[in-house]
């Protein structure tokens, strides 16, 4: 299985795009993993949220399979423990899938269509967090489920 995030936008901060390739080289030890990064809209200030969200929608559908499973890093996903979505990425790699995709939406979210086309959504926490700090947290939670999944110790109960 291969496991992809995709995320609107690039991560200006050099701190956090040097922790986020901390987290992506250990995950190598585990699974095929790679990041997907679109670009910002270009005159997304000329365009209504609305406008913006199916803009996003629209170049992420393009670089989307109909065999993927697609999961929406989402505010009113569904809240899992480290351990339940350890759980979660053993049930999707039993079940025989090619490619697992999280996406990280733009600002505003996402339109209509990425929730129709999307398997499940996720939310990380309650509260609200910069793009940056999500991609940093999902990485490293990614890389936790698999280390909880070896029995290893890096997560402590």
């Amino acid at each position: 299985m291969k496991i992809k995030l995709v995320a609107v936008g690039k991560t200006d901060d050099k701190n956090f795009r040097t922790l986020i390739d901390v987290y992506k080289k250990r995950l190598g030890f585990y699974v095929s993993f790679e990041m997907q990064i679109i670009p910002d809209i270009k005159n997304a200030k000329t365009l209504s949220e609305t406008q913006q969200k199916q803009k996003e929608g629209e170049i992420i559908l393009k670089f989307l399979e109909t065999s993927d499973v697609v999961y929406l890093l989402d505010e009113h996903g569904k809240n899992y423990t480290s351990l339940s979505f350890s759980g979660l990425i053993q049930k999707k790699m039993n079940s025989g899938i090619k490619n697992l995709i999280f996406i990280i939406g733009g600002p505003y979210g996402f339109s209509e269509e990425m929730y129709a086309r999307a398997n499940g959504k996720i939310a990380l926490s309650d509260m609200t967090f910069s793009h940056q700090m999500v991609r940093l947290f999902f990485i490293e939670q990614l890389y936790r489920a698999f280390t909880i999944l070896r029995n290893e110790p890096y997560h402590h109960q």
